[in-house]
C-alpha cells in the first residue's frame, strides 16, 4: 500500500510539473523558492535562494509574473522592488511569527526615544515596518549593513538573536528589539551536545538566528547561503546543521557525498511548509493570491530595500 501511494504521489507531481511548465510559458512567470521550502517546490524553482538573493532576483527579473514561494513578507518585498510585476504567493497564510513581533507604532515610539539612531530592520518584517526603516538587511549582509550606517546608534529589529550576533561585530551601540524566530530559537545547547556525542567527527554549522549560547558552540556561523557555501567548499565530509531543514535539499544537491545531520527534529518552519506544488500550480491558474502593497507604504519601504541592495 505504501509503495502504491508513493507511486501515485510521484505521478501526481509529474502531472503538476507538466502543468506548471505550460502555465509559466503562458504567463511569462518565474518561480522563486526560499531554501526552506519543500523539496517538491525547490525542484521546480527557476531560482532558489535566501531572502537576500531572492530580493535581488525579484528586482532584476524580466518575467511579468513572480510566484514567490516563501512567507508573506518575502512576497511583499518582491512587490515593493518590482511594483509593475504581478507577485503571487502559493498560500497567503504563510506568515512569519518573527515579522509579526514588531509593528510600526512600536517602532515609531522607539525612534522617538532615540532620535539620533538609524533603524536597521531585518528583511523578515512587514512592509509597514520597512516603511519606518532607514535600511534593511538580511542575515547574509547584516554586519556590513550596520557598519555602513552613518550613525553611532542603531535601532535593530526584530530578531534579538541576530542582533546579538551583529553587536559582536560592530562598534555601534545596538538598541535591540525583543523578537525572535520561533524555529531557530528552539535549538538548545543540549540538542547540540547530544548530536556532537552521536556524531563526534561532524562540524557544527549554525544560523545566527539561533540563541547566542548555541551560536557560540559553532564551528561556522552564517546565513543560509553562507552555510551552504561553507559546507560545499569545506574539506570536512560530515556536518551537524543548525538551521531550517529545507536547506537539506540544496546541501545534498551540492555535496552528495557528504553527510548532513540536522541538529534538532524541531528545525522545521511550519509557515514555510504551508506551500506545496499543487498550490503553486493553482496560483498560476487563478492568478491568486496576489500581493498588494499600498503605494505610500511601498514607496517608503522601497528606499530601505534599495539601500540594502547597494551595500557591497
Amino acid at each position: 500500500m505504501e509503495a502504491l501511494a508513493l507511486e501515485r504521489k510521484a505521478e501526481q507531481n509529474r502531472e503538476l510539473r507538466e502543468r506548471l511548465m505550460q502555465l509559466k510559458k503562458e504567463r511569462n512567470a518565474i518561480i522563486l523558492a526560499h531554501y526552506y521550502q519543500r523539496d517538491e517546490i525547490q525542484e521546480v524553482a527557476d531560482f532558489r535562494g535566501d531572502s537576500f538573493l531572492l530580493a535581488q532576483k525579484a528586482a532584476s527579473t524580466d518575467a511579468d509574473v513572480i510566484v514567490f514561494c516563501g512567507v508573506h513578507f518575502m512576497g511583499e518585498s518582491a512587490k515593493i522592488l518590482a511594483p509593475h510585476k504581478t507577485v503571487l504567493v502559493p498560500d497567503e497564510r504563510a506568515g512569519c511569527p518573527m515579522a509579526d513581533m514588531v509593528n510600526p507604532i512600536g517602532l515609531r515610539e522607539l525612534k522617538a526615544k532615540h532620535p539620533n539612531a538609524k533603524v536597521v530592520t531585518y528583511i523578515n518584517s512587514s512592509a509597514d515596518v520597512k516603511a519606518e526603516t532607514d535600511i534593511c538587511c538580511t542575515s547574509a549582509n547584516a554586519v556590513k549593513v550596520v557598519n555602513s550606517v552613518d550613525a553611532d546608534e542603531v535601532i535593530w529589529c526584530p530578531d534579538k538573536n541576530l542582533g546579538h550576533y551583529v553587536s559582536q561585530h560592530t562598534d555601534k551601540k545596538m538598541i535591540i528589539w525583543e523578537g525572535y524566530c520561533n524555529t531557530h530559537d528552539m535549538l538548545t545547547i543540549k540538542d547540540v551536545e547530544e548530536m556532537r556525542a552521536k556524531y563526534p567527527n561532524a562540524q557544527f554549522v549554525v544560523h545566527p538566528e539561533c540563541r547566542p549560547e548555541v551560536v557560540e558552540m559553532a564551528d561556522f556561523v552564517g546565513s543560509t547561503t553562507g552555510i551552504l557555501k561553507y559546507c560545499r567548499e569545506s574539506s570536512h565530509d560530515e556536518f551537524i546543521v543548525g538551521t531550517e531543514d529545507g536547506t537539506g535539499y540544496q546541501l545534498r544537491l551540492d555535496s552528495p557525498d557528504k553527510k548532513f545531520h540536522f541538529a534538532s527534529k524541531f528545525l522545521v518552519c511550519p509557515n514555510m511548509k504551508v506551500n506545496n506544488l499543487k498550490k503553486v500550480v493553482k496560483a498560476l491558474e487563478t492568478m491568486k493570491p496576489e500581493i498588494y502593497v499600498p503605494q505610500d507604504v511601498a514607496d517608503k519601504a522601497r528606499l530601505s530595500l534599495e539601500r540594502m541592495l547597494l551595500v557591497k
